[in-house]
């Protein structure tokens, strides 16, 4: 008595060419196309929601005026990505940038008190914090449309 198995190979070319284009994927285009998207996202937080990564909503300025966009639009107009064909990468390069996603406490340097102007009138003060307002970083509805555009992009590829 003999046993035999029998293993019909002759669709696997077809498979094969089915699944070349995954292994002759170029990812500098989808790791662009991530960066864009996660710019636009932290410009989307910036000049609608209103709200850090984690979706608690920004500590509202002193003065009452648009939060994050009172100095002429700096953080706004820094918005910049880069990508490579192994990361996506997107952020503010203005060099206060830093100050509003983590706040900071500002002392005087050699003086005994800051001296500033706040709505129309003069402010001294021994220090003055700034609360953190992160705005860069990715929500849970923000991962998903990077999912989404990552299976689309490779569902296209397979089409």
């Amino acid at each position: 008595m003999s046993t035999s198995i029998v293993i019909d190979v002759s669709d696997l070319d077809q498979a094969f060419a089915r699944l070349r284009p995954l292994f002759d994927f170029e990812p500098e285009e989808l790791m662009s196309n991530i960066a864009g998207i996660g710019t636009e996202q932290t410009r989307r937080r910036i000049l609608e929601e209103k709200t850090a990564p984690d979706g608690s909503p920004w500590q509202p300025n002193a003065e009452g005026t648009s939060i994050l966009l009172e100095t002429g639009q700096h953080l706004l107009s820094s918005l910049s990505w880069q990508a490579s064909s192994t990361e996506a990468e997107w952020g503010a390069t203005w060099k206060f940038a830093h100050v509003h996603q983590e706040g900071m406490t500002i002392v005087p340097k050699s003086a005994e008190s800051l001296v500033f102007q706040l709505g129309g009138r003069v402010v001294q003060a021994k220090k003055v914090t700034i609360p953190a307002r992160p705005f860069v970083g990715l929500s849970d509805e923000n991962r998903q449309e990077i999912i989404d555009v990552v299976t689309d992009h490779f569902g296209a590829l397979l089409s």
